[in-house]
């Protein structure tokens, strides 16, 4: 008998004890908890961007024939797509390497590796672009130290071009793909590479057929991430670009600050937000196909 109540008093702590989860709730509750986040959902994104559709079709569709007749916004348009892919596409090529390095570093090497990736986020981005000039400028130290190794016999221009775009986003963006990337790769069991290894196979076939498949959610989950901001930056194409570099953050502040052209402001960032919308759907859809393959084979 005594053993009985033991038992029955440590089933009712474990049940009072024991976290709720959303189902036990009743759906009146439920939906009281999350009132608050829906009302700010509402309040802070979804009336601004009915306002913003309202607005793009003021003047009927007369913005949206405009930005599809002028190939000059959809060069623009191209042009941010390609940049933006190029600058995801260098971010984990960068990224993955040290968000692999920094789940293998232990101790000081591991602080250290840390550190680097972490204190550019701690920098406005104001700065970074500004450090980019200072390092690209005709007497910059980049072309300074090319004339100094004679490989340039006069300075280079690399400011104001797209490849400077390119690299000055890259840099900027880089945390937002490492950090993604190696959340996934501490999930990973340990264990498996070195199973992969007593089975025959060996560092790089274990980390082809084992590791990279398994992280590919923090690879997708950084692209998009990388993808999107790089759609919507506006201070670093603007200072490293110059004038010459036209991507369509830049387009949408002239549109606005210069022109005055509310309307048309309003119809080019509802195609770009619809672009980004698109291109999370499509990552999405792959990471669900990707992850059916895998369960397939």
């Amino acid at each position: 008998m005594k053993v009985q109540a033991s038992v029955q008093k440590q089933s009712r702590l474990a049940t009072i004890t024991r976290p709720r989860d959303a189902s036990r709730y009743a759906p009146l509750t439920s939906w009281f908890l999350t009132l608050p986040l829906v009302a700010t959902f509402a309040v802070g994104f979804l009336y601004p961007l009915a306002k913003l559709v309202a607005l793009s079709f003021a003047n009927g569709a007369e913005s949206y024939i405009r930005l599809g007749q002028d190939a000059l916004y959809i060069g623009v348009m191209t042009t941010t797509v390609v940049t933006a892919a190029a600058v995801t596409g260098f971010c984990l090529l960068l990224g993955y390497p040290v968000a692999f390095a920094m789940t293998r570093l232990r101790g000081k090497a591991a602080l250290i590796t840390a550190a680097c990736v972490f204190v550019p986020l701690w920098t406005s981005v104001l700065i970074r672009s500004y450090a980019w000039i200072v390092l690209l400028q005709r007497n910059g130290i980049v072309n300074d130290v090319l004339q100094d190794a004679g490989l340039s016999m006069q300075p280079l221009k690399l400011l104001y071009t797209q490849g400077a775009v390119i690299v000055g986003m890259t840099h900027i963006l880089l945390p937002f793909a490492i950090l993604p990337i190696y959340a996934t790769l501490r999930t990973l069991p340990p264990d498996l590479a070195r199973a992969a290894a007593n089975l025959g196979a060996g560092p790089v076939r274990a980390f082809l057929l084992i590791t990279l498949p398994l992280s590919l959610p923090g690879i997708f989950a950084g692209a998009i991430l990388c993808f999107v901001l790089a759609l919507g930056f506006y201070i670093t194409p603007a200072l490293i670009g110059g004038p010459g570099s036209m991507l369509m953050a830049t387009l949408i502040g002239q549109q606005t600050t210069v022109l005055l052209d509310w309307p048309f402001a309003a119809a080019l960032s509802t195609v770009l937000l619809s672009v980004a919308l698109l291109i999370v759907f499509l990552f999405r859809r792959a990471l669900s196909l990707s992850k059916g393959f895998h369960n397939v084979h």
